[in-house]
């Protein structure tokens, strides 16, 4: 723990720590439905889907690893047991029950709207308070950002195709 790095945050350290490990918790949980959904999409443009599926999750391991860093560095500790993901998460994990690729992109879709409003929320918490944490969440927002441009993309390619066909 870097006690000077401690001393400079503007705000409660352990209010801090609670909404790092939330966004720790969630990225866990986002990691996990996109490798599983992966794994699982059945459907038209599957294959395209599932790729972009997997390079999400990829992302979605590093920004749980980032958190982690920025935990420790602050003297705190990620949150140690999985099953304590959902208590800790503001997101809700869907499971890919039905794997039909337009059910997995929505699930997806509404998950990253939810990581988007977390980010944004503890940017705003951050601000001028805590200019490490800050900067990490406006990285991981960026992604995520675009994560959500990825997904509505390809939704909107599917409906497209499947409009079509029906015609």
């Amino acid at each position: 723990m870097g006690t000077i790095g401690r001393k400079i945050i503007g705000m409660d350290v352990d209010e801090l720590l609670r909404l790092l490990n939330a966004a720790f918790a969630s990225e866990w949980l986002a990691y996990y439905q996109y490798w599983l959904g992966a794994k699982l999409i059945k459907g038209p443009m599957k294959d395209a889907v599932a790729a972009e599926l997997n390079l999400h999750a990829t992302e979605e391991l590093n920004h749980a690893v980032l958190l982690a860093g920025r935990i420790i560095q602050l003297g705190g500790t990620p949150v140690l047991d999985p099953k304590a993901w959902f208590d800790h998460s503001p997101c809700a994990y869907e499971a890919p029950a039905d794997p039909y690729v337009a059910v997995i992109l929505d699930q997806n879709i509404a998950g990253e709207q939810c990581a988007i409003t977390s980010y944004k929320q503890l940017m705003d918490t951050t601000k001028d308070k805590d200019m490490v944490t800050y900067n990490l969440a406006l990285t991981i927002l960026e992604q995520e950002v675009e994560h959500e441009e990825d997904l509505q993309s390809l939704k909107e390619d599917l409906d497209l195709m499947v409009s079509r066909g029906s015609r």
